[in-house]
């Protein structure tokens, strides 16, 4: 009975924090992906100024919202590549699931090799189950 309790314990609340954070961070990528592909569909439904007279966009100038729109894109998934490595560094094993506590039961969490890395320098994926 105490093994399927192991997932309460207090040394794992600093895991299940970062593990709250990368879920958390994976929901705000999925949204500004959303956005980035939606930019060009909402560009071309959105109404034109005034069609009558036709002006050239000022010299030097760019669509500021696109670029906008991709740069929290790309600061988005450098925030979940910093926490996956993190999350990485602090599960105690490797190749193996282990149980935690993410406020609504037992869910599972794990490190597993890539079969396509270098043995010298192995790589992970990161799995939660929630």
């Amino acid at each position: 009975m105490a093994s399927n309790l192991d997932y309460l314990n207090p040394n794992l609340l600093p895991l299940e924090e970062k593990l709250n954070a990368y879920l958390e961070a994976e929901q705000e990528f999925r949204r500004a992906a959303t956005q980035a592909t939606n930019l060009p569909i909402d560009h071309a439904a959105a109404p034109g100024p005034n069609d009558s007279f036709e002006q050239r966009p000022a010299t030097g100038s760019f669509d500021q919202e696109t670029n906008e729109v991709q740069q929290a894109l790309d600061n988005t998934r450098a925030d979940l590549d910093a926490l996956r490595r993190e999350i990485v560094e602090m599960l105690p094993v490797r190749d193996e699931f282990i149980k935690v506590n993410l406020g609504y039961g037992p869910s599972r969490v794990g490190a597993f090799r890539l079969p396509s890395s270098a043995t010298n320098t192995p790589e992970y994926e990161l799995r939660i189950i929630h």
